[in-house]
């Protein structure tokens, strides 16, 4: 479907004055180029200036039947007749000839002219190209130079070369630097360098095509696309290291269809796109042109094929379905330069007398937009705005689809809640059609359309135009025809003038207001707006394309005269000014008009009122419903509200702002009052007035633990403290948890923005801190489990509460027991024991200390016992620890933190290697700092000289070590170090009654395991035998019992 809108996109018409009959007509370069009929000679008038005065005029060596100009390069491209046959040639440096030079040089491919020719100074050159096949049609590439020539039945590809005058005798390069429209209709100063550069070109890739004859080709970059009668194909050519040996495959498949002949009677209607398009009947090989070494080989793969099939049934001939008008077209996005040689987006277009096609080539093969006419056109050009098409009698304009492509690659955060763009897939509109009579031909430059006309006695306009209108539903706006030329001859050659696309834009938005007065929620009036917003896409596009261009032509090593530029600057800056606040002003329209749409499209208020730039102040004067209709707001001004207020957000609205806030959602969505008052936004509203709302709220919904929390909030902010005390003991303390769960802006506010967002507590968690500290610890801990809270984000809090000794602390301790993740049950470890490191360090270890490193007089929320019962990472004291830890010795802090520690040690989870480096600090002169170093070595395995150091600081704690951790595999350890030691140690000191009582001990544990001979050899040399006789007889009576 096509949308018709009366919006005129012209501004102004002249005619070119012409001494003769136009035949052939194109533009570039700033340039209108014309062919007098059956004529050699070409007119360059400049299009820059008003009436379009004459640049310059030169002969052609033939009649010329095709001519085409490329920007790259500013050179033109003819195909010419003479004596029955057909040449190619190229006219380079024809800007010279408006100087009045008369000197032209002939010369053939590849043969740069040398002597005299060149010493006399540039001058216009004629390049004869020469080929095996007689040329049918030609095309150059807008963003190489590159030329392609179509021939019977192959496609020749020639690259660009540039050469200055003094590297002739060196090999030719690339060409380097970019032939900007600014530049080309520069100042003729410009182009006559002293050291002018000689284009040429390089044949590189031959292509031959099975069972297909062109009849139109073109070229962009790497995209090469032919044209036959019914059918197009696009192909992307490549370089390679590794070339795919496509000869053998296309021979094959032209061996199959070869067998099929005699059954194909007409060719089937198809599309295929990407890889599906070499499935098509049209086979298509390179060959060598011996180039390969240098450029590398390259390698062909197939993108687009389409082919059309005359409906005789809907009365279609052969010649309505011909096709036309073929283009590749390239986008450039504002993040890119023309200098890459890589465009963003290149568009493939052709038509149909009755209908035209657009489709997207890069990052995926799509149909953009099938252009649907009202009557038989007979050529079409795209343009990055609107597509121009004409018929015999009117000129008519559509609108396009590249900018909604282009912006989707240009920004990533395109069709997200940011930012939004109308879909590629939108229906085209058609603008107000310009009449005129006899149109031949169009071709366009800037904003420049160009039209050659001849009227023709013998045919009957009106009478066609309504016998063509196949079956279109709307009425076509037509405006008058305008004055033709007095000058009595039957052509005349137009140049009509398009506005600009501001005023296009404008014209837009005030035929909108019509849409907007009658039925707001129209859909004709979303599309026009879309259809502006695209529109100023792609102007915003070419502004920051020109602004680039300026500046690198305003370098001081190009520049002499640094006023032209600066001027250029300001102009394109005041444009993109306006151009920017047109486009904001279009996103707040088209975000009006979503925010009363429908469910299925609410959701695009939001990433366009995002766009728009309007504060939440400003959307809701645009959202509030006008007298006289019913008090609701749209769907999509709540979603884009709900976005605002739920995300975290630095704007903090004012008392009335907050208050109205309220109010919208007291009347559209009562259900999300918790979650509203619970935004950062909203902390300036009125508490009494959101108090009232919120009981009213609970009259009618019934209690919950959201809005119990809420309400004590805001009694909170009233300083009724009696009131919110009341409020929160309605629910036990883990069911407010699972409340603070369900919102957790409640306790907290920020966080949503990675790991370094400002994070604040709210006036409850400081309340919750005084009085309740274990339910805030518990929500905080229930907060993380659920993904709500990052661990950093919850030590902010505590920090920011001035809680880093206590309440952080307890939170780190219930983390341990509620967590099920390694990697934050080891970094809690480490951090819980570097505590109590700390407090044992800091601490004095007297009962009654007043030091300044004193900690928190709060008691802490889980006691040792209390972590040892309820948490896996906490082990119970070993029995030797006892010995070790003699009670009421130590202040209860000090204590408290030993005990930790100590059942920290005794755990399964903690590193000790990762502790080591902190427990330097402690001293191991006390017995409690002697029995953590002592841990540590034991959990290290370090029995041996763990079992001397007992021995020498605490004797009577050896046989209670040695019955935990002796066991298994250290169990000879008893008569390996433990026995002997005792026995050497008690030979000293025989009246030691503590060491007896150890080797007493002893000797039953080894009686128990060994055997009566390893028991013999196991006993001292000096021993007294009635001593160890009652062990070894134990040790004998079980060896036989055994």
């Amino acid at each position: 479907m096509v949308h018709v809108y009366n919006c005129h996109p012209f501004s102004s018409q002249q005619i070119v004055q012409v001494e003769q009959e136009p035949g052939l007509i194109c533009c570039g370069g700033g340039a209108l180029f014309v062919v007098a009929t059956g004529g050699c000679k070409v007119e360059a008038y400049n299009l820059e200036k008003e009436g379009c005065p004459l640049i310059c005029r030169f002969a052609t060596m033939g009649t010329v039947k095709s001519i085409q100009h490329s920007r790259m390069g500013d050179y033109l491209v003819t195909i010419e007749g003479k004596n029955c046959a057909t040449y190619l040639r190229a006219y380079t440096n024809w800007r010279y000839q408006a100087e009045g030079k008369a000197r032209v040089g002939v010369r053939l491919l590849g043969h740069l002219l040398r002597g005299a020719s060149v010493r006399g100074g540039a001058q216009m050159e004629i390049i004869e190209i020469p080929l095996s096949e007689r040329p049918v049609a030609v095309a150059c590439c807008p963003v190489t130079g590159d030329l392609l020539v179509g021939c019977e039945n192959t496609l020749v590809l020639f690259t660009l070369r540039r050469q200055n005058q003094q590297s002739q005798n060196q090999s030719q390069q690339m060409v380097q630097s970019t032939w900007t429209n600014s530049q080309q209709s520069s100042s003729q100063s410009q182009i006559m360098d002293s050291n002018p550069n000689f284009l040429d070109f390089e044949r590189s890739v031959i292509l031959h095509l099975s069972q297909m004859k062109p009849k139109q080709v073109a070229l962009c970059g790497e995209y090469v696309a032919v044209q036959g009668e019914l059918e197009v194909l696009v192909v992307k050519l490549e370089t390679s290291s590794d070339p795919k040996t496509l000869e053998e495959s296309d021979t094959k498949k032209t061996d199959h269809l070869e067998d099929h002949v005699d059954f194909q009677i007409l060719p089937i209607h198809q599309e295929l796109l990407g890889d599906r398009a070499k499935d098509c009947d049209i086979a298509v090989s390179i060959e060598k042109t011996g180039l390969e070494d240098s450029k590398g080989q390259y390698t062909l793969s197939y993108v687009l094929f389409r082919r059309f099939t005359p409906d005789f049934f809907q009365g279609c001939s052969v010649e309505e379905t011909q096709l036309h008008s073929l283009q590749l077209y390239p986008l450039f996005t504002g993040n890119q330069s023309m200098s890459l040689q890589e465009p963003s987006c290149v568009f493939c277009f052709f038509s149909l007398p009755s209908a035209g096609y657009l489709y997207s080539l890069k990052g995926g093969v799509e149909l953009l937009s099938a252009y649907q006419y009202p009557e038989k056109v007979l050529k079409a050009v795209l343009t990055d705005y609107l597509l121009h098409v004409i018929t015999k009698s009117a000129l008519q304009c559509f609108t396009v689809r590249c900018a909604a492509v282009a912006a989707r690659i240009e920004d990533p955060y395109i069709d997200s809640t940011m930012k939004a763009c109308p879909p590629c897939s939108m229906e085209v509109c058609a603008l107000r059609i310009q009449l005129f009579i006899g149109l031949r031909s169009v071709c366009v430059y800037g904003h420049h359309v160009v039209l050659l006309s001849a009227a023709d006695a013998e045919t009957t306009e009106e009478p066609e135009r309504t016998t063509q209108r196949r079956g279109l539903s709307r009425k076509w706006t037509i405006s008058s025809p305008k004055e033709t030329s007095t000058a009595g001859h039957g052509w005349n050659l137009y140049v009509v003038d398009t506005v600009s696309p501001l005023t296009l834009y404008q014209e837009m938005v005030e035929y909108s207001q019509r849409y907007a007065e009658t039925n707001p929620q129209a859909q004709s009036l979303r599309h026009l707006l879309s259809e502006a917003h695209l529109l100023l896409r792609t102007s915003l596009l070419q502004t920051s394309e020109q602004q680039r261009i300026i500046e690198e032509d305003s370098s001081p090593s190009l520049q002499a005269d640094t006023e032209g530029p600066s001027v250029k600057q300001a102009a394109v800056r005041t444009d993109s000014t306006e151009l920017e606040e047109a486009f904001k002003q279009n996103c707040a329209q088209l975000g009006d008009c979503f925010s009363r749409g429908s469910q299925r499209e609410c959701h695009l208020a939001l990433p366009y009122y995002r766009m728009s730039g309007l504060s939440v102040t400003e959307l809701m004067a645009r959202n509030r419903p006008l007298a006289g209709r019913p008090q609701s707001y749209g769907p999509g001004f709540l979603f884009y509200l709900k976005h605002y207020l739920f995300e975290e957000t630095e704007q903090v609205l004012s008392q009335e702002a907050a208050d109205e806030v309220i109010d919208i959602f007291s009347q559209s969505e009562p259900s999300q009052l918790v979650s509203v008052c619970a935004s950062p936004s909203l902390i300036n509203t009125s508490p009494a007035k959101t108090l009232q709302i919120l009981q009213h709220l609970e009259n009618t919904a019934g209690v919950s633990v959201p809005l119990t929390t809420t309400m004590a909030t805001m009694m909170l902010r009233l300083e009724d403290l009696p009131e919110y005390t009341r409020l929160m003991e309605r629910h036990a303390e883990m069911v407010l948890v699972y409340g603070f769960i369900e919102e957790p802006r409640l306790l907290l506010h920020g966080g949503d923005g990675g790991q370094h967002a400002h994070v604040r507590p709210t006036a409850l968690t400081r309340q919750l801190a005084k009085s309740q500290p274990g339910l805030l610890v518990a929500a905080v801990v229930a907060l993380h489990e659920n993904n709500k809270v990052q661990l950093q984000h919850a030590d902010h809090i505590f920090k920011e509460l001035d809680c880093e000794n206590c309440l952080q602390v307890d939170f780190w301790e219930a983390m341990l027991m509620a967590s099920s993740q390694e990697t934050i049950i080891q970094e809690l470890l480490f951090r819980v024991a570097s505590v109590y490191i700390d407090r044992l360090t800091n601490t004095p270890s007297e009962t009654h200390t007043n030091g300044p490193h004193a900690p928190s007089k709060r008691r802490p929320l889980k006691s040792a016992d209390d972590l040892i019962n309820s948490c896996s990472h906490y082990g119970a004291l070993y029995p030797w620890l006892i010995v070790l830890n003699p009670a009421h010795t130590t202040s209860s802090q000090h204590q408290e933190a030993l005990y930790k520690l100590q059942s920290l040690l005794c755990g399964p989870s903690l590193s000790v290697g990762s502790v080591m480096p902190l427990m330097e600090r402690l001293s191991d002169e006390t017995l409690w700092g002697f029995s953590l170093h002592l841990l540590c070595a034991t959990r290290r395995g370090q029995y041996d000289s763990s079992i001397e150091k007992l021995l020498d600081r605490c004797p009577q704690a050896i046989i209670a070590y040695a019955n935990h951790h002796l066991q298994d595999s250290h169990m000879v350890l008893w008569w390996q170090k433990l026995l002997p030691e005792l026995c050497n140690r008690t030979r000293v000191a025989a009246d030691n009654s503590i060491l007896l009582a150890a080797l007493k001990e002893t000797l039953v544990v080894v009686a128990m395991e060994t055997s009566p001979t390893e028991f013999l050899e196991l006993m001292p040399e000096d021993g007294t035998a009635s001593y160890f006789l009652p062990y070894l007889l134990t040790c004998s009576q079980r060896h036989l019992l055994a």
